[in-house]
């Protein structure tokens, strides 16, 4: 009876030694990996993965079962990414996207890839790939591959309709009895015709049938699309330039972007120009292929292979993102980036190969181009000065007490007004854009919570200091997102805001109260945000906001509670929920469910406030939706901010003559802490709270001037982006400090 019920185990291990059979020796590694799929939204499966001694890496469904799809790693690149568990392999025949499921498993299957290597110390190093690169390579090559299609489609369409336009003279011709010799349509051949008269009249349409004004406007379009052609072409070879430039002067280049402390914690320099254009290539390559743009960019770029049969190339990727660009970049290493430049081409069964930005259209990318780029600072003027203050022995002596009535010394605030913050919580607004992109109502709502959840990102490293309290009527503007946000009322403290995109509008009146709980302070949320996506309205509460740790220990800040949001039009919600965290396991934990207008659940969500929210398909399967921008480096010395919130409070040279008097950026104090003068600060901010007393004993406070109140909420009464286009000529907007 013992023979014939054997454990499970024992068939498995029975099995997998057949498998192993067919391999070409001893296997080195083996385990369960999450594999990115083939097709898009697909996200990840778990996939067997086995090693053998001979390199070969391949994988099943189960062990036991037959395989899949392998990959021989000494003809192979791999490029990781430091402190994530992502490894992604590229080789001559197929690509495998994966995730290991724990950082033991990631270390042990590095360790096993890096033994077939030739000469590992040399194919091990760190490769600091700028997204501001990454985007213009993708890009760049992408609208050279369309610029080529477009000119040859031009090309065909011009000789067919030269061709066209000759017959139609010949047998114009052939009717009078004339021979002649006909013109090109568009003057630039002249080519002889010899007739014949074996050829058929029923060819082309009677010569009169054929009006003569249909020539002219097909001529004129032709026309057009080739002046449009050779300008995009300009702008391509123009834009090639510019990078091969900073390519080849290194020193000369001005990244957009700080070191991230992933790259900090590497502490290794970043390889020379020809090194980085190697790297680049072979993570991105595909053997035995060439780009189909190569007619229009192999004199600006130079393009490599990596060697075959040297043994496995390993490139470790420094992640960063744009906080300027609306739009989540595209990653070479990121597990929701699209990972192939030849789209095209599928390089397995069971890989998934998407396409790079597919979203934007190239003239859309030419366009932006063209414009003068903005670059804003990476960090601010100076780091941290003065200590920050003991909070709690504040609190103490004002317990029961408003604490927006409380004076604090300048020590305890942050460079940024309670404005800018607002605007912190729009930095992924490209979420908005994809959810208006899509008319799915599930998966509309699913963009929409990665929105509402990915507001407190930016808290991750906020702990213990405020922003400053604006001026009533004070305002601040962030054209990106075409944000704007104004002080309304004084006494509570409410501000409101609004912003609008492609087919979305968001806006909020943002106030709250306090709670001191002797060891925590508790912030709680009033008012409601609302977003708007075509017919849809959403809405939503926040949940309390919790400041630990405030009379001993590390202090960090915690989101506590459920969050609704409900589509009031067609009645789908979602409730997602702040997970407290317990003194053991993950923290910032943050999980819900998406419901239909029946009530039914119809997607799952999880994942962390401050990093990144699946969508679950099933247990070993999930879907990104939103993963958090990388934090710079050195955050901890200013402030906590992201690379977003250090360009709030910048006037950059296209702001300088358009912002009113009233925007945050000119409030001396808060420039006085970020330049860290401290006395200077301290000694504006008395002053200009002052001058806003002064103004209510006299009666002469300013009132909100682009909100209006509609019952409870403040809602955006418009004329601001029409005022400042005109300069604020007619505006009559009196400063306040």
């Amino acid at each position: 009876m013992g023979d014939t019920h054997q454990p499970s185990y024992a068939v498995a291990r029975t099995s997998l030694t057949l498998i192993s059979g067919l391999l070409s020796g001893p296997i080195v590694q083996e385990g369960w990996i999450l594999k990115k799929r083939r097709k898009k939204m697909q996200g990840f499966a778990r996939r067997y993965f086995m090693l053998d001694q001979s390199g070969i890496l391949c994988y099943s469904f189960e062990p036991g079962q037959p395989i899949r799809d392998q990959i021989h790693l000494p003809n192979a690149a791999i490029s990781t990414a430091s402190g994530r568990k992502d490894i992604h392999i590229d080789s001559d025949r197929a690509t495998f996207h994966l995730k290991c499921l724990s950082t033991e498993d990631f270390t042990q299957w590095m360790g096993a890839f890096r033994k077939f290597s030739a000469h590992a110390p040399e194919y091990h190093r760190s490769a600091s790939i700028r997204v501001s690169s990454r985007q213009s390579i993708v890009r760049l090559n992408r609208s050279a591959v369309i610029a080529e299609e477009m000119g040859t489609t031009l090309l065909e369409l011009e000789n067919a309709f030269a061709n066209l336009r000759n017959t139609v003279k010949r047998k114009t011709s052939q009717s009078r009895d004339k021979s002649k010799e006909s013109a090109s349509v568009f003057g630039l051949f002249k080519k002889g015709h010899h007739h014949g008269t074996h050829e058929s009249h029923n060819d082309v349409p009677p010569p009169e049938v054929i009006d003569p004004t249909s020539y002219q406007r097909i001529h004129v379009a032709l026309e057009s699309l080739k002046v449009q052609h050779g300008t995009l072409l300009k702008s391509i070879q123009s834009i090639s330039i510019l990078d091969t430039t900073q390519s080849s002067h290194p020193s000369a280049q001005v990244s957009p972007l700080p070191r991230t402390t992933e790259e900090e914690e590497r502490g290794e320099s970043s390889p020379d120009s020809a090194s980085e254009r190697k790297i680049t290539s072979s993570i991105i390559r595909r053997s035995k292929r060439t780009s189909v743009a190569t007619t229009i960019t192999d004199s600006l770029n130079e393009w490599f292979d990596a060697s075959e049969g040297e043994g496995v190339q390993e490139f470790v990727l420094d992640e960063q993102t744009s906080p300027d660009n609306g739009e989540m970049p595209s990653r070479i290493t990121t597990t929701d980036s699209q990972s192939s430049l030849d789209h095209a081409e599928e390089s397995s069964i069971d890989t998934d190969i998407e396409d790079l930005g597919g979203e934007q259209s190239v003239l859309d990318q030419v366009a932006r181009t063209s414009q003068a780029q903005v670059v804003r600072r990476t960090h601010l003027p100076v780091p941290i000065t003065g200590d920050e203050g003991s909070l709690f022995a504040v609190l103490k002596k004002n317990v029961g007490k408003d604490l927006s009535t409380i004076a604090f010394p300048v020590s305890f605030n942050e460079p940024l007004t309670l404005l800018q913050r607002a605007a912190e919580e729009l930095e992924h607004f490209d979420l908005l854009n994809r959810a208006a992109a899509t008319s799915d109502p599930v998966e509309r709502m699913q963009f929409v919570a990665a929105f509402a959840v990915s507001g407190y990102a930016y808290t991750r490293y906020r702990t213990g200091r405020k922003g400053f309290n604006p001026m009533l009527a004070e305002t601040f503007e962030d054209s990106r997102m075409k944000f704007i946000a104004e002080k309304v009322r004084h006494n509570p403290v409410e501000l409101a805001y609004h912003a609008e995109g492609d087919n979305w509008e968001v806006y909020a009146t943002s106030s709250g109260k306090t709670k001191f709980w002797g060891k925590s302070l508790e912030i709680i949320p009033l008012g409601t945000t609302h977003l708007k996506i075509g017919n849809d309205h959403y809405q939503w509460k926040k949940p309390s906001s919790f400041m630990r740790n405030l009379v001993v220990g590390t202090k960090y800040l915690e989101h506590v509670g459920k969050m609704t949001i409900e589509n009031v039009n067609s009645r789908d919600r979602c409730v997602m929920e702040f997970k407290q965290s317990g003194y053991w396991g993950e923290t910032n934990l943050v999980s819900g469910h998406v419901h239909d207008a029946s009530g039914k659940v119809a997607s799952q969500l999880e994942g962390k406030w401050d990093e990144h929210l699946s969508q679950a398909v099933d247990a070993s399967h999930f879907t990104l939706l939103w993963r958090a921008h990388p934090w710079p480096k050195h955050t901890h010395e200013y402030y906590g901010f992201t690379s977003f919130s250090m360009t709030l409070n910048e006037i950059t040279p296209d702001l300088a003559e358009k912002l009113p008097v009233t925007d945050s950026r000119y409030r001396p104090d808060v420039r006085a802490l970020e330049e860290g003068d401290i006395d200077r600060a301290e000694a504006e901010k008395v002053r200009v709270e002052e001058m806003q007393r002064s103004r209510r004993r006299e009666g002469k406070e300013p009132q909100a001037r682009w909100f209006k109140l509609e019952g409870d909420e403040w809602v955006y009464n418009g004329g601001y982006w029409e005022a400042r286009a005109r300069g604020w000529k007619d505006a009559k907007i009196d400063p306040l400090w």
